[in-house]
């Protein structure tokens, strides 16, 4: 039996290098990519799709999932969660036809383009056909999967598994209600962040600044870059990570908390068992863990004062005179800012949620045939005034500002808000695992911290889905309470003095 578990995992691999090659084309895509060579680059993309389909779906692999489920007492534990995992991705995709698989592949090589031509221009209307495609290949992939009744809850399982609307709306509602009155007394609060004192800042320098966190935060550049885009992401397995971000030169913070964001994808794609690469024990347990893994670093680490304890000499040294009549507390205040933005990326930690949950609505209306694509500009600028007191004065500012939907990744934008909770809820746990842990970082030692996601995250492979992982690593079902009280915690003291 031992040699029919072999021969499973090199077909796994080989799937495994095929998807690699097709991550680094769309990481090529969309930083390096001349701009009328798209129309090669879908089918560039579209043949990779068939061959990827191809070698998942190969009745080999079906043959040999059934030999070992028929004798699962001669499997390792660790092989039984291969077996089983496998299982699953392999009766998904063998309930895809090939051709779906080009054609949305070829689509959203196309879309991306268009999107990103439509967000330049606001131009929503040029955008919508493309959009209009990926909700019916959507729809569609749900019929293939069996989910025909419920298309928005076979999106959102695919990014999370185990994971419903209907979930998710009990976790957001609880999350929203103790949202609100925090935003609310934020906004009426007398104390302000200065926002005018990000001018001129150097783009190399910044550069220079950003590679120096996030090496010491452990990204490992010896198997990953950084590049620039359009839109943030991180691409790639662990033996290829490849992140990008973008500069401005009157907003540093966008470039370094963006940077810090994708780094936290990268550290856990680093930190996933590389020998076990192209196997479930060797890739992500979901968007959600993903997601909480980035807006740990993000935010509960990089945002704190022991954070900037260690940093900001370096910040300084870096823009003397940039920073120059601006005072640690004013810096500080800067980096924690509170204020409501169109823009969800650029968004404070206590807004942010609003985003999620506005995207949230619109694509459950959107799956309901509730909400025809034609009119989501009108009923995005509504819910963001409800949600943040903002109407968009343009496309560019409101539904055309995500990248996501150009790739059908309907039911991802879920993730984000998850991944908050998630991640505040491994924070409060981590704090009382290891004591004394902020005062490793205003020595610029987080290496406690790395190894402790390492172990409990990382090397977990897919070993539990998202809910069951954040009751076996935490002790507790998931729920928001975690990120209420660290909100609570971090901005109260700044703004509700």
């Amino acid at each position: 039996m031992s040699d029919s578990y072999e021969l499973l995992v090199a077909k796994l691999k080989r799937v495994h290098v095929l998807g690699t090659v097709a991550g680094l084309l769309g990481w090529d895509e969309q930083v390096n990519l001349p701009p009328d060579s798209a129309d090669q680059r879908g089918e560039q993309m579209a043949l990779l799709a068939e061959l990827n389909h191809d070698a998942a779906s190969d009745a080999g692999i079906g043959k040999l999932l059934g030999e070992l489920e028929n004798a699962p007492a001669s499997l390792t534990v660790e092989q039984q969660v291969v077996v089983r995992e496998t299982r699953r991705d392999y009766d998904r995709m063998t309930k895809l036809p090939a051709e779906f698989v080009a054609e949305k592949a070829r689509l959203s090589s196309a879309a991306y383009h268009a999107w990103a031509e439509a967000k330049a221009t606001s131009d929503f209307a040029a955008y919508a056909p493309f959009l209009c495609k990926h909700l019916a290949l959507a729809k569609r992939e749900a019929t293939y999967l069996g989910w025909a009744d419920r298309p928005y809850d076979y999106a959102i399982d695919k990014h999370d598994p185990g994971m419903t609307a209907a979930r998710l709306t009990a976790l957001f509602t609880e999350l929203k209600a103790g949202l609100v009155p925090l935003v609310r007394a934020i906004a009426a609060s007398p104390i302000k962040a200065r926002t005018d004192i990000f001018r001129g800042f150097p783009v190399e320098a910044q550069r220079d600044f950003l590679r120096e966190v996030t090496e010491r935060l452990g990204f490992n550049y010896r198997r990953g870059r950084i590049d620039v885009s359009l839109h943030p992401f991180c691409e790639g397995s662990g033996a290829d990570i490849r992140m990008t971000t973008r500069f401005d030169a009157d907003n540093p913070l966008d470039s370094l908390f963006s940077s810090i964001h994708e780094t936290g994808h990268g550290l856990y794609e680093q930190g996933l068992p590389l020998a076990l690469q192209g196997t479930p024990l060797g890739q992500n347990a979901g968007m959600g863990i993903h997601e909480s893994q980035s807006r740990l670093w993000e935010n509960q680490v990089s945002r704190s004062r022991e954070f900037w304890a260690f940093f900001e000499p370096r910040f300084r040294e870096k823009f003397p005179a940039q920073l120059a009549a601006v005072s640690p507390e004013e810096l500080y205040l800067a980096v924690n800012e509170v204020a409501p933005t169109l823009i969800r990326v650029d968004s404070d930690e206590v807004h942010y949620n609003l985003h999620i949950l506005l995207r949230f609505e619109l694509e459950q209306r959107l799956f309901a045939d509730d909400l025809a694509v034609a009119d989501l500009p009108v009923a995005w600028n509504a819910l963001s005034q409800e949600l943040l007191g903002l109407t968009p004065t343009s496309d560019r500012q409101g539904v055309l500002q995500d990248v996501h939907w150009s790739g059908g990744a309907f039911g991802y934008f879920p993730s984000y808000c998850l991944g908050n909770m998630i991640a505040a809820q491994l924070w409060f746990t981590v704090l009382k695992t290891l004591p004394g842990l902020e005062d490793d970082f205003a020595k610029g030692d987080f290496s406690r911290l790395l190894g402790w996601l390492r172990t409990n995250i990382h090397e977990q492979g897919r070993r539990y889905d998202t809910l069951a992982l954040v009751l076996n690593v935490t002790g507790e079902e998931l729920t928001p309470k975690y990120l209420l009280r660290y909100l609570q915690e971090r901005y109260a003291p700044l703004y509700l003095k």
